[in-house]
């Protein structure tokens, strides 16, 4: 019989907790998978005494997670400590300099670091796993980097934060402001204290420059992508993306043309027939289009104990079959470096909001700054001042103006947004947000 793959866990939260729950509840199917079996040997963890749910007492434990890469007893490192930087990349090259394995959910560290790490990993023979760190259980690293490996992949997008969809998701469903979901969803644990990470998008975008790094065989470029959160999504606007045809999402997209890297993070227009307009509550939905497969389409939880404990364990049973690979699907001296697209020059439709006053011309004025800034409009929708009581943010003597333009590059909308910015008679910031068309 082979030696167990012995495993140190840095981490003991949800996840690790979950980790370890699910090695023992399904040890034997584990065993027969992976050929051997697969035990956790040491842990590191910041509270000794903490109630978590699963036997600690049989494992070896260690202040410092460090420690657990030069322990002889331990074969591969488990890293769910989080944190771009500190002790969690601290603890990644001590693993992978000393050629043990490293399986990681941390996202954030991989944004930064990931080409560093997946060096280290190649000049050590240790293999670099991360399954975990994208879209929670969905396998969508693996039908990435393997299952779509014969496709050139033309673009990869989809819902990657599930915080921010069970936002939207609730707003659409019940009629409430952002606000006041998001302090129900905090109140709930969907939502951190501190909820920036999500909202704003950082989170989205992390993962995204992940997938955008495997599906073009591209050098991770973090810093450049363009990203937007959801703080400004009003309920006006889920309510006229409905009449539209339209849900709202926040979207994470990447696509490469001609050598150039589109990476952006934004709310987005999704139109009823596409299947990411009906992924729902905090789900996560992945799409890949290759050349020769085509549409492939990944959903399911993507946070949570049980979802994310299932793709550690997924990686450390590839550990355990001696599945080594390169960390991005090719070694890193043939990774791309591929420039920057620049955003402004994207050419699609967008939906605009504005808030303007109730008077003659106004709408004159506005489609003569859209003119001028040779943008078209498809559709127009106009609502009137709202009725007393109705919770509106609207005034009285005010309209919203809503618009949805035909194809056009961003940098027109944006001439013709600085236009109406200068106007009186726009009555507060305006909201434009991307329409998926593909």
């Amino acid at each position: 019989m082979t030696a167990p793959l012995r495993v140190g866990l840095a981490g003991l939260g949800t996840v690790g907790a979950g980790v370890v729950k699910l090695l023992d509840a399904n040890a034997g199917l584990i065993e027969r998978r992976a050929n051997r079996s697969i035990v956790v040997s040491a842990v590191a963890a910041r509270d000794r005494s903490r109630e978590r749910g699963v036997d600690l007492a049989r494992f070896a434990w260690v202040d410092d997670a460090t420690e657990l890469a030069g322990r002889d007893d331990v074969d591969a490192v488990v890293e769910l400590i989080g944190g771009s930087d500190g002790p969690a990349l601290v603890l990644a090259r001590a693993t992978l300099g000393a050629g043990k394995a490293f399986v990681t959910a941390n996202k954030a560290m991989l944004a930064h670091h990931g080409l560093d790490l997946a060096q280290l990993a190649e000049n050590h023979g240790a293999p670099l796993k991360y399954e975990a760190a994208v879209a929670g259980g969905i396998p969508v690293i693996k039908g990435l980097r393997e299952g779509a490996a014969a496709n050139r992949v033309e673009r990869v997008y989809g819902i990657l934060n599930g915080t921010c969809n069970y936002i939207l998701s609730r707003m659409e469903a019940e009629k409430l402001s952002f606000a006041a979901v998001l302090a129900d969803a905090q109140r709930l644990g969907f939502a951190e204290a501190d909820p920036s990470f999500d909202i704003d998008g950082v989170d989205a975008a992390h993962k995204l420059s992940i997938l955008a790094a495997i599906a073009f065989g591209a050098r991770i470029d973090f810093a450049h992508v363009a990203v937007e959160g959801i703080r400004h999504v009003a309920a006006v606007d889920i309510d006229h993306a409905a009449t539209l045809g339209f849900r709202i999402k926040l979207v994470g997209l990447a696509s490469e043309v001609g050598g150039e890297l589109f990476q952006r993070v934004h709310p987005c227009l999704v139109p009823l027939a596409h299947p990411l307009a009906h992924v729902d509550g905090s789900l996560n939905a992945v799409v890949a289009e290759g050349d020769f497969v085509g549409r492939l389409f990944f959903s399911g939880r993507g946070a949570g104990e049980g979802p994310t404990a299932s793709a550690v364990v997924a990686d450390l049973i590839d550990v355990a079959r001696g599945k080594v690979g390169p960390a991005f699907a090719m070694p890193t001296a043939r990774l791309a470096a591929l420039a920057p697209a620049d955003t402004a020059a994207h050419v699609g439709r967008f939906y605009l909001r504005l808030m303007v006053a109730d008077r003659p011309g106004v709408l004159a004025e506005l489609t003569a700054a859209l003119r001028d800034a040779e943008v078209s409009i498809e559709s127009l929708i106009q609502r009137g001042p709202p009725a007393a009581g109705s919770g509106s943010d609207q005034n009285a003597g005010e309209v919203h103006v809503v618009m949805v333009t035909h194809a056009v590059r961003q940098s027109a909308i944006a001439a013709a947004l600085d236009r109406m910015a200068t106007s009186h008679s726009v009555t507060a910031a305006p909201m434009m947000m991307h329409i998926l068309d593909f």
